[in-house]
């Protein structure tokens, strides 16, 4: 990856740039889903956590959970969650506007004093589309997705997801590498300058780890 195109990744509409990793370990809770899902999608999760060489644990002690993932059929459902309007202001008008622009997932922020990521809050209506996908190759998509402050847009330039040389699906080999890059402790939990990409890209090694 260029320099420029890790900058795309994460300059937001106003052209404003956040590179902004986690600053406290990930504690998921995933809603909507059976056992068997369940321990795939924390699974995927844990094996993004572990690329990046970040942590997980058992429980935050500020937020109970800071990485939630819901899966649903209709954007409808969301503002009947309860409590769940309290944590994402305006949710009601913001699944309007998600139904009608046909969309099947929305990923939000929140972030600490420093601006260092504190929560994510993933929310994946599971669409004909989504539905064909197996379990294993959304949830490492959405894991990737949720591990630094991408843009929003990021990933029309650049799949999470690539095939190996065996056909299975893996991390894209660029994402793994950025994703390991951000998190060297050597590199700040948050960078607002895009020349952070230069950093990045320095650390990109080729022999950077696959998912």
């Amino acid at each position: 990856m260029t320099p420029d195109q890790i900058q795309s990744l994460f300059t937001r509409p106003d052209g404003s740039f956040l590179c902004a990793r986690w600053g406290r370990p990930i504690v998921p809770v995933i809603f909507g889903t059976d056992d068997a899902t369940l321990a795939i999608v924390k699974g995927a999760i844990e094996a993004v956590v572990l690329l990046a060489g970040h942590r997980m644990a058992e429980t935050d002690p500020e937020l109970g959970a800071n990485l939630m993932v819901f899966f649903f059929r209709d954007w409808a459902e969301l503002p009947q969650v309860p409590k769940l309007d309290h944590m994402i202001p305006g949710l009601a008008a913001l699944c309007e506007r998600l139904r009608d622009q046909g969309a099947n997932r929305y990923r939000t922020f929140r972030f600490d004093g420093d601006g260092a990521i504190r929560a994510v809050f993933l929310f994946i209506r599971m669409d004909e589309h989504l539905a064909q996908m197996p379990a294993e190759d959304l949830a490492l998509a959405q894991g990737a997705e949720a591990m630094l402050s991408f843009a929003d847009g990021a990933f029309g330039q650049l799949s999470p997801l690539a095939r190996s040389d065996g056909g299975g699906v893996i991390l894209h080999p660029d994402l793994a590498r950025l994703i390991r890059a951000a998190y060297d402790q050597v590199l700040p939990a948050v960078a607002r300058d895009p020349g952070h990409a230069l950093r990045l890209m320095a650390r990109m090694l080729p022999a950077a780890g696959q998912v």
